[in-house]
């Protein structure tokens, strides 16, 4: 006889997909309703279509520019640089971080700096990225990567400095060493840490390369957002910032998605 659990588990499973159907169609209700309502006030004159645009001109500016494949050279060279430039910040900052927030005293030598640095407006250096490391792929790639890394190093540093005095305690009695100690109890309880400074990054690393784009490049899709501002081409506008939109959503979700695995998973294992 199946036990009273495995019998309820397929029940569970069924209400949490319909639940997600149902939120999709709730979510994809409302965008599909304020877009009909948009195409409505344009077919009426009640918006001007010279300063901004409607859902059907946008489709057909993203058919011409797909076709001609503009749209995706753009997209590519944005990609580049905003996953080299995650890459290299995520490398940077876990270690940094867990060096940072070791010790007591890292902390209180280097918190002030990483406070100064993580509230600066990072567009605010683009002028002098520029002329440091040139007018292209160098300056937005440095600015990506202050974008994202420290999201990432101040949540590894928070991780190390509330690391349950407890656990360390009870390691040391048993006799581990401090590699012993980093590998079996500080890294497994810094990983929601991690993940969350990862997600943070993963949307200052976006909103870095558009925003290096739009300020001093020559290519990608904050140049075209820029370009196709200054020569009144709206529709072109709005298939950039619908494509940084998607990229944005896509990215964040599946990043949702990682996180609920990784959480089942450190659940499974206690």
């Amino acid at each position: 006889m199946p036990s009273e659990a495995a019998a309820v588990r397929p029940d569970f499973l069924r209400r949490k997909r319909n639940e997600k159907i149902l939120s999709f169609l709730l979510g994809g209700g409302v965008i599909a309703l304020l877009l009909a309502v948009w195409e409505v006030a344009a077919k009426l004159g009640a918006i001007d279509l010279m300063f901004t645009s409607c859902p059907s001109r946008i489709v057909f500016a993203f058919w011409d520019l797909g076709r001609e494949g503009e749209i995706f050279h753009h997209a590519i060279i944005t990609g580049r640089v905003f996953l080299l430039g995650f890459l290299v910040s995520v490398v940077v900052g876990v270690p940094a971080g867990i060096a940072v927030g070791w010790s007591k005293w890292t902390d209180r030598a280097f918190s002030p700096l990483i406070s100064a640095f993580n509230t600066t407006p990072r567009i605010a250096l683009m002028p002098l990225l520029i002329v440091w490391f040139g007018l292209g792929f160098g300056s937005k790639l440095v600015l990506v990567f202050l974008s994202a890394v420290f999201p990432i190093l101040v949540n590894m540093q928070t991780a190390m400095l509330n690391l349950d005095e407890e656990f360390r305690t009870v390691a040391k009695a048993y006799g581990a060493t401090p590699w012993k100690l980093f590998t079996t109890v500080a890294l497994p309880a810094s990983i929601p840490f991690l993940l969350t400074g990862l997600r943070v990054a993963l949307g200052r690393a976006l909103l870095g390369v558009i925003g290096a784009e739009v300020f001093g490049g020559g290519e990608g899709i904050g140049f075209l957002i820029q370009y196709s501002g200054q020569t009144f081409q709206v529709e072109t506008v709005f298939v950039c910032v619908v494509l940084i939109a998607t990229f944005g959503i896509t990215l964040d979700r599946s990043f949702q998605g990682f996180h609920r695995r990784v959480d089942h998973w450190r659940g499974g294992h206690r």
